[in-house]
């Protein structure tokens, strides 16, 4: 009776339920190890570890996904993604970003009615950009999925692929992904914002760059708001299929399509990134999104380890007020455009070790950090091309010019964590082990 029960639910919501006993192992079962970083805090993350039969659900396309995730209820769920799902859908059709724009919406209006030249510095307004506001509004409907309390999202077997997505855990507390390839959530309607650099319309013949402004997109791979007890595990985050590098250039700025892969921000707290793959991304993780956030003060407590960062511009991670500890990853530094690996901004605490670096010729040690307002970084067991090295002293040397150096008393010592190993054998480790497709 209880089978037939749960396939008479499972049809009336459109999508696959399987039993849990019905698949061996269960990784949508798991739950975070003890002592696994920060969301192993108090009574852990067990996601939907709890869920009934009911609320086991296997999904094979955005429809059946959205069902599952009932609007971000609260309510104890295991969600298994099967195969490739793409959000950018309706009733199985591809969506490209003219079926998004309404209202007259175009690129090439858009651009003439607020180049920096004769727009100036003043805040885009009118009917273009009313235009990208309800563009923008429809896609956002469609690619952000907002994941609720107590839930497990986790791909099956190694190729569980989520295409155009933004994954939106807001204001949820205990909530599990793994095992997914995150691709590409891309944002049909950037906005230009102008710097206040630019006082007024460029003079004829002047150029708007030089920092005069930049092109802002809206969507993460998975953004973090208000979010609690988060354990984020063997993912694989990317652009891929769509990189920024290939967007054309306006207002002498590339056009980007990206914004964070993973942003932790809003005053979330106890989260654990661990074993997961970023890759070929500008900014791949912002913790703590403002300087003037001064309620995040005690939260983003977040771990991060063995993690590789592969062709990843900066942002890994760039830190506002939380206690961040970062040990055993790799980072594969780009050989353009690279910019910095751990930023230490505002009231940051980075607790860094035991990290293996491998950059081109070109990348000094000092290049791997950079600081705005920050004061501390704790730092032991770097590797950087297979050598030991200090970054707090190199870089101090290399700003010796600059008003303060980082010192090495960021105030608290982690103890949640699992074994640390050394920065070249967890290098070893994370090439092999970390991303989609690849829980042991």
């Amino acid at each position: 009776m209880r089978l037939r029960q749960l396939t008479v639910a499972c049809f009336l919501l459109g999508v696959l339920c399987v039993p849990a006993h019905a698949e061996g192992r269960d990784i949508g079962r798991d739950t975070l190890p003890a002592n696994d970083g920060w969301a192993a805090e108090g009574a852990g993350t067990t996601g939907g570890a709890a869920a009934d039969d009911a609320h086991v659900f296997t999904v094979t396309d955005r429809a059946g996904l959205v069902r599952a995730l009932d609007g971000g209820s609260d309510t104890p769920k295991i969600i298994k993604i099967a195969g490739t799902i793409d959000a950018n859908t309706d009733d199985g059709d591809r969506l490209d970003c003219a079926a998004y724009a309404t209202g007259g919406y175009a690129l090439k209006k858009y651009l003439a009615a607020y180049d920096p030249r004769t727009w100036g510095p003043a805040k885009p307004s009118g009917p273009q950009e009313e235009a990208r506001q309800t563009s923008a509004a429809r896609q956002a409907e469609r690619i952000v999925l907002p994941v609720g309390s107590n839930t497990t999202l986790v791909g099956l077997g190694d190729s569980a692929l989520l295409k155009g997505a933004s994954l939106h855990i807001k204001n949820a507390d205990n909530v599990i992904v793994r095992n997914l390839d995150l691709r590409d959530a891309y944002d049909c309607f950037p906005v230009w914002q102008s710097s206040p650099k630019l006082s007024a319309p460029l003079e004829q013949g002047d150029t708007p760059n030089g920092g005069l402004g930049d092109w802002k997109t809206a969507y993460d791979n998975i953004w973090l708001t208000g979010a609690t007890h988060v354990w984020v595990d063997h993912v694989t985050l990317s652009d891929k299929g769509h990189p920024d590098a290939d967007e054309p250039t306006h207002f002498a700025r590339n056009y980007l399509r990206h914004d964070g892969l993973l942003d932790i921000t809003g005053g979330s707290d106890l989260v654990t990134v661990s074993w997961s793959r970023f890759a070929g991304h500008d900014k791949a993780m912002l913790i703590g999104n403002g300087d003037t956030a001064t309620g995040d003060r005690g939260r983003l407590r977040v771990t991060l380890h063995h993690n590789a960062f592969e062709s990843v511009v900066q942002r890994a991670p760039r830190v506002r007020f939380g206690q961040v500890h970062v040990y055993n990853n790799r980072y594969d530094i780009p050989g353009d455009d690279y910019r910095y690996s751990l930023g230490v901004s505002t009231e940051s605490r980075i607790y860094a070790e035991n990290n293996a670096f491998h950059a081109p010729g070109h990348v000094e040690v000092a290049d791997l950090v950079k600081s705005w307002n920050g004061s501390a970084l704790h730092q032991s067991g770097t590797l950087f091309n297979g050598f030991p090295v200090d970054l707090l002293s190199r870089y101090n040397a290399y700003n010796s010019g600059s008003e303060r150096d980082l010192t090495a008393d960021v105030g608290w010592t982690p103890t949640l964590h699992t074994r640390i190993d050394s920065a070249r054998e967890a290098g070893r480790a994370v090439a092999r082990g970390a991303g989609a497709g690849r829980i042991p």
